[in-house]
């Protein structure tokens, strides 16, 4: 929501530039992984966004919360405690997603009529692809019911298995997803390609069926007033007698001096750095997320150092700098991160094929 709210505010920055920037109504949000789920959020709370694009969402995202469980993804409880990606209301729900009142299908269905293409990844469990499919379907027939339903695309068929690769496959439909919502240049349709290794049912879960709206126009002829009484109501004549009063208390309330001991202060953190890692894991494969704080005087260049599990190797990773592959592995800041206030934080991560282990990052 604090993203949503900040992307709200840029698109308020180029309205009021008329259009001396950029066209306020051809905005399109996208992001992956946990940039993906920021996007879906974005798309669904700011009606200006003419194209929501998110991509391998996960958990917190996409994935309908009833489907998670069973599908073996990250686990709602995982996902509340990884990061506030779930409000504080959520807690009582992330061992029984069927006391729900809401699912995340009708969250993709705020989008519309709106332009929505959910990209996603069949092949990691750990994102809830199925799931994700089945939110997709949902969403699809509310957008049918506003007459929009070839305004949502949702495409997972692709052959890379690789967390947040570019892929060859969804170029077309982005394509034509752009030239439709932003650039009003085409009409093409959206398409709905779900792979085999991971499709949903909608049948599975809906015990609705979608509404037929009526799109009658109100009748012309105001209804009939109704005429004011032509006896006015009885009136109550205020008490004879005025209500009794409390009198004030003869003894002043106690008070309650101050403490002569003052509470004890919190030494402020060393400074420096420190790192912390978390892990979402599935079979063969794990994604790492690692956090570097920085301690009572500002960072200006920091270096992670983690050793990963005998066999583990990595296959990819995103705002950092990498040495290595397998064994001991070395991450440093990239240009834009460099630089954190004391007391903050920037994250980085990685995905890496095999078991994670125990993660120990330290930090300098």
């Amino acid at each position: 929501m604090a993203w949503s709210w900040g992307v709200s505010r840029i698109i308020d920055v180029i309205e009021q530039s008329g259009g001396t920037i950029l066209r306020p109504d051809a905005t399109g949000v996208t992001g992956c992984s946990r940039f993906g789920k920021g996007a879906f959020v974005i798309g669904a709370f700011d009606q200006r966004i003419a194209l929501t694009m998110p991509i391998e969402s996960g958990t917190a995202g996409a994935p309908i919360f009833r489907g998670v469980p069973g599908e073996g993804a990250q686990s709602l409880s995982s996902a509340y405690g990884e990061q506030p990606w779930l409000g504080d209301a959520f807690g009582s729900f992330t061992g029984s997603p069927q006391r729900l009142p809401v699912d995340t299908h009708e969250i993709a269905a705020m989008v519309a009529p709106r332009g929505l293409f959910i990209m996603d990844n069949p092949h990691i469990a750990n994102l809830g692809p199925r799931s994700a499919s089945v939110a997709a379907l949902g969403a699809a027939e509310v957008y049918k019911a506003l007459g929009a339903g070839d305004a949502i695309s949702y495409w997972s068929d692709v052959t890379d298995g690789t967390h947040c690769a570019s892929r060859s496959e969804w170029r077309t439909p982005l394509q034509q997803n752009i030239r439709r919502h932003l650039l009003k240049t085409a009409n093409d349709p959206g398409v709905i390609r779900i792979s085999a290794k991971a499709q949903g049912r909608l049948s599975d879960w809906a015990t609705w069926t979608t509404p037929t709206l009526d799109s009658t126009p109100p009748p012309s002829t105001p209804p009939p007033s109704t005429p004011p009484p032509s006896t006015p109501p009885p009136s109550t004549p205020p008490p004879s007698t005025p209500p009794p009063s409390t009198p004030p208390p003869s003894t002043p309330p106690p008070s309650t001096p101050p403490p002569s001991t003052p509470p004890p202060s919190t030494p402020p953190p060393a400074s420096g750095c420190t790192a912390s890692a978390s892990v979402n894991a599935w079979t063969g494969g794990f994604v790492a997320t690692v956090r570097v704080t920085a301690g009572s005087t500002p960072v200006n260049g920091w270096t992670v150092g983690i050793t990963l599990a005998s066999g583990a190797t990595v296959t990819n990773s995103w705002n950092a700098n990498r040495t290595g592959t397998t064994g001991a592995l070395q991450f440093t800041n990239v240009a834009y991160n460099g630089q954190i206030p004391a007391g903050g934080y920037t994250e980085f991560g990685f995905q890496a094929t095999g078991s994670p282990g125990t993660l120990t990052p330290s930090c300098s």
